[in-house]
């Protein structure tokens, strides 16, 4: 087998059993070259007149490289790129029977090919197959169907880190590659660190499961509706898929209200609601002392530090009363657990607004269950049916609706049992954000809450000050 070594442009030089790459293996991917490694690949050698004959056969047999440019050497003949090591003596042989009888096919070992201009158009993720099939098989290892259906096929960007998908990298041969296998994928993504993830781990605070596979931290900062957001990859979620919902928020007009976040995680809603909505103050309660941190960092980030406060905690256990006039109860597949929480701090004297977060099953035919079947929840469901002829007309499915009204009965008696008399709930909105999963619907429902006492007027401003309020 004759091996190419380039001299200068244009040029080759053929080494004999002495040169530099006498000693490297048949298909090896690497060549010691001027004191450096430079990329090697096979090669079927021919005469020019008989290239369209070499590549109809190739072609063929599947046996073709088209990842790189047929190229021609310094003698006239003309090397076509093939795949690895799987050409031998046989096909050789059949290509000189097949009409080139006279030319003296053989292989070669090129140094530093060209791409072809298909591979240097190629996506992420056709690059990122072709880098890793030319790493395994460079190294003699075989390139198989089921590596390559263990390959990413999506992935998150969050600057120059790269978080893949818990579904990718499974298979345990991957890991004969490493640790030049993440250094090659960070690369053909366009990255410079790499992060794998898992499952959301059980709990509250669902906490991601995330591995650092390339680089030294995983903190990492996105600009969102020009609002600075910070976090720890590995520690942290941050959801692409709620930005309706932040966009909504962030147009809301909430000048001289307090807020009550239950669910702030790093500061989805939190950030909107004080830079855009201009809120006057907000108490932030997050349990994850991460999201926490992340959180922290993005109120001072943002100039906004002074006008909030985080309870670090189960919110559950808030020791806050009568001092909102806006709660937001961000967490999903349901918030319920928050409500007795969200309707204790709602201002008793003039009442005010819930945001609920809840996935509202969309399966028709379906009948709608409180979770209480109870005498009192008998009399929620009555109250949900009531609640009827006060919901908007326009409200996509009649799931969503029936939702709504069973848990503005919910609120409703919620609000009677804490403060000892009775409240109104209206339904003022429902708003899609996103499709969870097949028939399974992210809402957001805004709720309406006034003591009947109420007079109905605007909201006032409440007391901002991070200590308990007063009690009813």
């Amino acid at each position: 087998m004759e091996q190419y070594v380039a001299a200068g442009t244009g040029s080759a030089e053929a080494l004999g059993p002495k040169g530099p790459g006498a000693a490297a293996p048949e298909g090896s991917s690497t060549m010691e070259a001027e004191g450096g490694k430079s990329e090697v690949i096979m090669a079927v050698v021919t005469d020019p007149q008989f290239t369209q004959r070499c590549r109809e056969y190739l072609e063929e047999h599947q046996l073709l490289d088209r990842r790189h440019r047929v190229k021609q050497l310094p003698d006239g003949t003309m090397a076509l790129p093939v795949l690895g090591e799987t050409v031998n003596e046989q096909h050789l042989e059949a290509l000189k029977q097949r009409g080139a009888p006279e030319s003296p096919c053989r292989l070669a070992h090129i140094l530093n090919p060209v791409l072809s201009k298909k591979a240097q158009r190629c996506s992420p993720a056709q690059k990122l197959r072709q880098e890793l099939r030319h790493l395994m098989e460079g190294q003699g290892y075989t390139w198989s169907a089921d590596l390559e259906k263990d390959l990413p096929r999506s992935w998150q960007r969050h600057g120059d880190l790269l978080l893949l998908n818990e579904d990718s990298f499974k298979a345990a041969h991957w890991k004969k590659l490493e640790p030049g296998l993440w250094k090659t994928v960070a690369t053909a993504l366009g990255g410079q660190r790499l992060a794998k993830r898992g499952r959301v781990a059980p709990g509250g605070t669902r906490a991601p499961k995330v591995i650092l596979l390339l680089g030294a931290h995983g903190w990492v900062e996105h600009v969102d509706n020009g609002i600075r957001y910070t976090f720890d990859v590995t520690q942290s979620m941050f959801s692409f898929g709620n930005i309706t919902e932040k966009l909504r928020v962030a147009s809301m007009t909430c000048a001289g209200e307090v807020l009550v976040d239950l669910y702030a995680g790093i500061g989805y809603f939190t950030l909107p609601f004080l830079i855009h909505a201009n809120a006057a103050f907000v108490h932030a309660c997050e349990w994850d002392p991460h999201a926490a941190a992340a959180l922290r960092k993005n109120l001072e980030l943002n100039g906004v530090v002074d006008r909030c406060c985080i309870h670090l905690g189960d919110n559950r256990k808030l020791k806050l009363w009568s001092i909102a006039d806006r709660v937001n109860l961000g967490l999903i597949p349901s918030s319920e657990e928050g409500w007795p929480t969200a309707c204790q701090v709602l201002r008793q004297d003039t009442g005010g607004i819930l945001h609920i977060h809840h996935n509202v099953e969309s399966f028709p035919g379906k009948e709608l269950q409180l979770p209480n079947s109870s005498e009192a929840g008998q009399k929620e469901q009555r109250a949900a049916r009531n609640l009827g002829r006060q919901t908007p007309g326009k409200i996509a499915k009649l799931e969503w609706r029936r939702w709504a009204e069973a848990a503005a009965a919910r609120i409703e008696a919620l609000l009677l049992q804490l403060h000892g008399k009775p409240w109104e709930t209206r339904i003022l909105h429902v708003q899609p954000v996103k499709s969870y999963a097949p028939h399974v619907d992210h809402i957001v429902l805004d709720l309406d809450c006034r003591p009947l006492s109420c007079p109905g007027e605007g909201i006032g401003k409440s007391e901002r000050s991070c200590g308990q309020g007063p009690k009813a």
